[in-house]
């Protein structure tokens, strides 16, 4: 086989081996969220990757692409997570035909949004496939996080919180 067709080879099977481990050492899949206040979530991203979707109140959504479990779970291992709530819905809205009353009720809804960040922990999924990953976004800021292939509400999905959380009154600081 003449030099140049053999590097060329060697090159195309080093980029296949190369693509495999790759394949093996992380999972990639997408984000996903679950909303459980009343607030909507208006952008979350994990890591700096989007999830995409505005998510309203007591929903799901997300599809942003991608987040890759290591293949190893190890302790320690964290993710940040950022995100916006805001108004849950367009209630009092007054149209653009009245357009003053529209400004104060767009600066409304502006007063409303607040920005979030936290790092959460990664549960352990030893000997368990990754599908992405999945936030769940809770009362008071709170947040789980799972690699679960199950889909949420399955009997096998591992975070069992109701998609209807009462609001408490305050939350602990």
């Amino acid at each position: 086989m003449p030099t140049f067709i053999n590097h060329r080879f060697r090159v195309a099977m080093l980029g296949t081996l190369a693509g495999l481990l790759l394949v093996q050492s992380a999972h990639a899949g997408t984000l996903e969220a679950v909303n459980h206040t009343h607030w909507a979530i208006n952008r979350f991203s994990v890591d700096g990757r989007s999830g995409i979707d505005i998510i309203g109140p007591y929903q799901g959504g997300g599809g942003g692409c991608c987040y890759s479990a290591p293949s190893r779970w190890q302790p320690g291992m964290t993710v940040r997570v950022d995100w916006e709530t805001g108004a849950g819905s367009s209630e009092g809205f007054p149209g653009f035909g009245d357009w003053d009353n529209f400004l104060i009720w767009k600066k409304e809804i502006e007063s409303q949004k607040r920005r979030h960040s936290k790092v959460v922990p990664i549960p352990d999924y030893t000997g368990q496939k990754t599908c992405g990953l999945t936030v769940h976004f809770l009362p008071c800021e709170e947040l789980q996080v799972t690699t679960s292939c199950y889909a949420y509400g399955s009997p096998e999905y591992p975070i069992k919180t109701p998609q209807h959380l009462p609001e408490p009154q305050s939350c602990p600081k």
